[in-house]
């Protein structure tokens, strides 16, 4: 894994800025360490939020429709999917992807992206922002949505 090319980390403002973590509840361990690095970089940001379960990575677009309907500024999703023996890795991954860029342009709302699709469970250790792991997901999905909630800003003036 390698972090070559990572943008560097910069303060975020998140003053008055909603934003609702959505997270799946499979991988409990690397779940949790995503969900911790996003609360951590949106506390330091200022920015309120809350937390949302949901039973898996597949009903993660359908929650983070609601958050946006509910008047969230922003999106973070959280999930884990690993590779199995079977086709289901793919239309697991592929539904949730499609699914959260379709709910963020429908609603011209950043959603940031903090889904892990794994071969094993140790690479998910590896980017779940644990005390160890190489990369924290979590917290640069926060990052994201947190400045595009500033892009977006910008662009409609």
């Amino acid at each position: 894994m390698s972090r070559t090319g990572a943008p560097k980390a910069h303060e975020i403002d998140g003053t008055g800025v909603r934003v609702v973590i959505v997270a799946g509840t499979w991988h409990e361990t690397i779940t949790e360490g995503l969900i911790a690095g996003a609360q951590r970089t949106l506390e330091a940001a200022g920015a309120e939020h809350r937390l949302v379960r949901v039973p898996g990575s597949f009903e993660l677009a359908l929650a983070a429709q609601a958050a946006f309907a509910g008047g969230a500024d922003a999106v973070v999703a959280l999930g884990v999917i690993v590779r199995g023996g079977t086709p289901h890795f793919d239309y697991v991954s592929h539904a949730t992807t499609d699914g959260l860029n379709r709910v963020a342009l429908d609603a011209g709302k950043p959603v940031g992206f903090g889904i892990l699709t794994l071969d094993d469970e140790q690479q998910g250790l590896d980017r779940a922002g644990l005390p160890g792991s190489k990369e924290d997901k979590g917290a640069e999905a926060a990052e994201a949505a947190l400045r595009m909630v500033t892009v977006i800003g910008e662009l409609a003036g």
